[in-house]
């Protein structure tokens, strides 16, 4: 189904965005969770190789922990 590979792309983007903003700031994942008030075991999750879909409230708290809007989180162009 079309959606579902969409829906998987856009997973697999959040997980690399995530996995490079979190090395740019020097946290490790569980850093991450501390800072951002997301549980370690889903940040683990959100990175994997097959991530879990994110919730908004859940991309706004890792965004506010990289002290960025959402929509900046949300750019895979970089």
């Amino acid at each position: 189904m079309i959606i579902h590979r969409m829906d998987t792309a856009i997973k697999l983007k959040l997980a690399k965005r995530l996995r490079q903003l979190r090395q740019k700031y020097g946290y490790t994942q569980e850093k991450l969770a501390e800072l951002s008030g997301v549980d370690y075991k889903h940040i683990q999750l959100l990175e994997s190789s097959n991530p879990s879909t994110a919730k908004l409230d859940t991309i706004e708290k890792l965004a506010k922990a990289f002290k960025i809007t959402p929509s900046k989180l949300l750019d895979f162009k970089k």
